[in-house]
């Protein structure tokens, strides 16, 4: 069993900007222009998840969020994952 911490990459920049992983991680996908969806059943989390809102990550962050892609598969469900290619 592979075990890999997705979100382990962006932590020098979510240190760097005072910020969860997850709002690093919202405001990339935002900035890359896709549309998020969010969910928590948590008050607090929805909360920080907005914050990402205010979140700017400079073209340093960016790149370095870009570079963290090693271009694998994380999740591969037989049946499934060959109509995703």
């Amino acid at each position: 069993v592979l075990h890999v911490e997705p979100l382990a990459g962006p932590l020098p920049v979510h240190a760097r900007h005072d910020a969860t992983p997850a709002q690093v991680a919202l405001a990339w996908a935002l900035r890359q222009g896709f549309s998020v969806i969010p969910s928590s059943t948590k008050r607090a989390n929805l909360e920080s998840n907005l914050e990402a809102l205010d979140l700017h990550l400079d073209e340093a962050d960016m790149a370095r969020i870009a570079g963290l892609d090693r271009n694998e598969r994380l999740a591969n469900p037989a049946g499934i994952a060959p109509v995703w290619d």
